[in-house]
């Protein structure tokens, strides 16, 4: 995935921006990155890896030098970056957040068009950032090249592009990710996440629409590109990635995962077949969905376990699937006296593969609960993302819904017909492919969040949502 925070601002704006891409870290893990603009020193830049140190230490050095009055930084999951790029445009630094399912065909276009050369990073990709910036140089001016580059892309784009005279907030135009606009006295800000900047003391100013481009500047921000007609935000973001305190299209993700456990709640209200003493949510993204779960249903809200956060990270940190799975293990501590002879419902955020969400699940009877019974905030992952760089499978068939289709139809080869059937939550195929899961994975029940239900409990127009994991429809 990745995140971006971006200040425009008459004094220093270093301290603002520092903090503020700080505050996007939940959204990548490998790489950070911060440039700056200064009217005497010209850009400056630093980047890190962050695979095993947090971003505040890596950069806390680098912002004692670094001096300007325009800067923009981000975290990444995938490329280094910001860039710094001379061209005819003059020099910028760019950013960008999203996925180029095409890069291999734009590579081979700007080398028909006589573009000389890209550099390769570790394992020979091009940096998609570099790419994007290629994209750009190929008009006369700046807002001409970034609408290209959005049309271009298959997959998302959304950059922040810093020149000189200010920055260039650009969103992707099916409005995938989000882009705030934030202000203060004497200094304006653009960023992925919008309560990355409330404590700097910026207050809300608004979103951009689907591929909006605008142009911020100290003293404010001024529409350089109009918003496109058609909006697909990605559904995830209030599921699972996104931040508790932030708001997209004017919803907070903490208000619209309590609407979600109300959901779940709902459901088994009506089943009437089980009766827990208590709901849990697992990990951090699952606990909202647990509370309003347990405020509808009256189950009590407990914590049978805790996070050992001063230093275990994020479970999916490592690229290594084998030590993401133990660290995920050892973050999570038990509490014994919640757990022996007690009835457990548990709320995650989603089931990928499945792994980890079976060993906890064996710990816990271990430990002695006499039933578990967990809740997904989402329905079934069927379909690998196509447009963020967020899925932690390489590929589908490391889906566990994938392996339980195989094995119900007895072959590889699942068709669009069989996946019809499989993400219709009214089929004997998809009751059938959760009964396949309860049991490998060693469940008391399984109940997933219905799409109908999560569609309802977000409140937006249903045609503004992407929802191809769970649906594959575009």
């Amino acid at each position: 995935m990745g995140g971006f925070f971006g200040v425009a601002s008459k004094g220093d704006c270093v301290f603002d921006l520092f903090y503020g891409t700080d505050y996007h870290s939940h959204l990548g893990t490998r790489r950070a990155g911060l440039a700056v603009y200064d009217a005497r020193k010209g850009f400056d830049r630093a980047i890190h890896n962050i695979e095993t140190t947090n971003f505040r230490p890596k950069f806390d050095r680098d912002i004692l030098k670094m001096n300007g009055q325009l800067g923009i930084g981000c975290i990444s999951d995938f490329e280094p970056q910001p860039l710094i790029v001379r061209s005819h445009h003059g020099t910028y630094a760019i950013t960008t957040v999203g996925r180029i399912n095409n890069a291999a065909e734009i590579t081979e276009r700007l080398f028909s068009k006589s573009h000389s050369h890209f550099l390769e990073m570790s394992g020979g990709d091009i940096n998609p950032t570099e790419l994007v910036a290629a994209l750009i140089n190929q008009k006369d001016t700046i807002p001409e090249g970034i609408r290209y580059a959005q049309m271009t892309v298959k997959g998302s784009l959304t950059l922040l592009l810093m020149t000189p005279e200010g920055i260039y907030a650009a969103r992707d135009r099916y409005g995938r990710t989000p882009v705030s606009i934030g202000r203060k006295e004497r200094a304006f800000c653009a960023c992925f996440e919008s309560f990355s900047y409330l404590n700097l003391g910026y207050r809300n100013v608004g979103e951009l629409g689907p591929g909006e481009i605008v142009f911020i500047e100290p003293d404010g921000f001024e529409q350089v590109m109009p918003p496109m007609d058609q909006m697909r935000i990605c559904t995830f973001l209030w599921i699972y990635y996104g931040f508790p305190a932030s708001t997209y299209e004017g919803l907070n993700v903490e208000e619209t995962r309590y609407g979600c456990g109300i959901k779940l709640a709902e459901r088994d209200l009506k089943r009437g077949d089980i009766h827990p003493d208590m709901v849990a949510g697992i990990p951090d993204s699952g606990v909202a969905h647990a509370i309003g779960y347990s405020n509808r249903s009256k189950v009590p809200y407990a914590r049978p376990f805790v996070k050992y956060t001063p230093t275990w990270p994020r479970s999916f940190m490592p690229t290594i699937q084998s030590r993401r799975d133990l660290i995920a293990k050892m973050k999570l501590i038990p509490i014994h006296e919640l757990i022996d002879g007690k009835k457990l419902l548990l709320i995650d955020d989603s089931i990928v593969r499945g792994t980890q969400l079976r060993e906890t699940t064996e710990y816990l009877y271990r430990s002695g609960a006499s039933e578990v019974h967990i809740r997904p905030a989402c329905p079934p992952l069927v379909f690998g993302c196509k447009y963020l760089n967020f899925s932690r499978s390489d590929s589908e068939e490391e889906l566990i819904t994938r392996r339980m289709m195989q094995r119900l139809e007895k072959t590889s080869a699942i068709t669009d017909e069989m996946l019809e059937k499989y993400t219709d939550p009214d089929s004997d195929q998809y009751h059938a492919m959760l009964e396949q899961i309860r049991r490998e994975l060693h469940f008391t029940s399984l109940h997933y969040h219905r799409l109908d239900d999560m569609i309802e409990a977000i409140d937006l127009d249903p045609c503004k949502l992407c929802t191809y994991c769970w649906s594959g429809r575009e």
